[in-house]
């Protein structure tokens, strides 16, 4: 079949790669050059451990407290709080234990298979050299103040999570530089992460229009339907395009055209910062989450990355970048050492749902439509896999992940 994948990010790229295995004609639709937008700007992080949602439980005693600060770790601009505000009460709504036990179930069906679903993709596109398993480290100033994490830290180990309690003297030989600033780390050694996401991506991309895929650069407006099927996508310029099926995983944008096609999801977008640091004198051997701060830190090909922080102020506002002054400043307070003389700052809109599951599924009035958006900060994680999953819906066969979890449905 021929068919449109709106979104040229790590999600729309896998599941391209993964739709031309099975022989499938693909034109991408997006005004952007393959990994320019979230996909450029993220963490950097392969993380089969990552399968705890953003809402925990008694995080709405910590709410109020943050939404005063404007450079903390989740903040709301004022003008834009009545907008956000029915979103926000339901994810505290999905923070309860329970809820956060069926969400975290869930990630981890689409997390624990990362590195299975890219290789064939990564050999494919010989960007294998491009990932790394080194693990990481998940870092604390004691372990009597790891022990307020200790909840989330054993529920991912009853899902199968590889990992292990590191004393003071074992972290401080892993991680020399960690010296002096954090005494406990709890280590995830099946983890990985990307030294390049968007080099990532773009190696993907130019092996999918090796394959005889084509990209258009062009908005999509709208969709033309014939019964029950998609016939066409509208664009901004120029005819329609005809097709055989569509994809969309345009990320923070897919909400309008997931709607057009009769799945209307409470999509939001969850404003990221990052700050790379590019003479960086650390030698990080672990992508390091300092999970009392909210910062991740990833080595990587263009210096060292820090990012974590969650802002809400939609599409069109401008850049905070005093947010991402905040997180260097953070760098230089956990590492008193690190040379900041030049560095990179970053904005970019993950697309996130108020439950952290990302929605992955077959459109409600198209039966030749899918959806693949949503998956907040772990795209890079969990992209891979969406595409293996969407490429058996298209073929009719039989998925290998529950997609039950992530169906659009679940909004209506």
């Amino acid at each position: 079949m021929h068919i449109a994948v709106i979104g040229t990010g790590i999600v729309g790229n896998c599941t391209a790669a993964w739709l031309q295995r099975d022989g499938h004609r693909i034109t991408f639709i997006d005004p952007l050059d393959a990994g320019e937008a979230c996909s450029f700007g993220n963490a950097g992080s392969l993380s089969p451990s990552a399968c705890l949602p953003v809402g925990m439980p008694g995080m709405w005693k910590k709410v109020p407290r943050w939404l005063l600060d404007p450079l903390g770790p989740l903040t709301v601009r004022w003008a834009y709080a009545p907008v956000v505000l029915p979103w926000l009460l339901r994810m505290l709504r999905h923070s309860s234990r329970e809820e956060v036990t069926r969400i975290a179930t869930a990630l981890r069906t689409l997390l624990a298979p990362i590195f299975d679903s890219y290789e064939p993709l990564l050999a494919h596109a010989q960007a294998g050299h491009l990932v790394r398993r080194s693990g990481c480290l998940y870092v604390f100033s004691s372990r009597e103040t790891a022990a307020q994490w200790a909840w989330g830290m054993k529920l991912r180990r009853s899902l199968g999570v590889q990992m292990r309690d590191v004393e003071q003297d074992e972290l401080e030989a892993l991680e020399p530089d960690l010296k002096g600033r954090f005494r406990f780390g709890i280590l995830a050694p099946e983890n990985g992460s990307t030294t390049d996401p968007s080099a990532l991506v773009k190696a993907l991309h130019a092996q999918c229009l090796v394959d005889g895929a084509t990209h258009l650069r062009q908005r999509v407006t709208g969709f033309e339907r014939q019964g029950g099927r998609v016939t066409a996508v509208k664009l901004d310029a120029g005819a329609p395009l005809a097709v055989d099926g569509v994809v969309v995983a345009a990320g923070a944008w897919s909400g309008r055209l997931a709607a057009a096609l009769g799945s209307p999801v409470m999509l939001e977008t969850q404003r990221g910062y990052h700050v790379t640091v590019q003479s960086s004198n650390l030698q990080l051997r672990h992508t390091v989450m300092a999970v009392e701060h909210n910062l991740m830190v990833n080595p990587m090909a263009m210096g060292l990355r820090l990012a974590g922080t969650v802002e809400f102020a939609g599409l069109a506002a401008e850049p905070n970048l005093a947010r991402a002054d905040a997180l260097l400043a953070q760098g230089r307070q956990l590492f008193p050492h690190l040379d900041t003389s030049a560095f990179t700052r970053w904005m970019g809109h993950r697309p996130c749902l108020p439950d952290s599951l990302p929605v992955v599924g077959p459109a409600r009035s198209a039966d030749n439509a899918w959806l693949a958006f949503g998956h907040g900060h772990m795209g890079m994680c969990m992209g891979a896999t969406t595409g293996r999953e969407i490429a058996h819906l298209v073929a009719g066969r039989p998925t290998q992940v529950d997609l039950a979890p992530f169906s659009p449905e679940r909004f209506r």
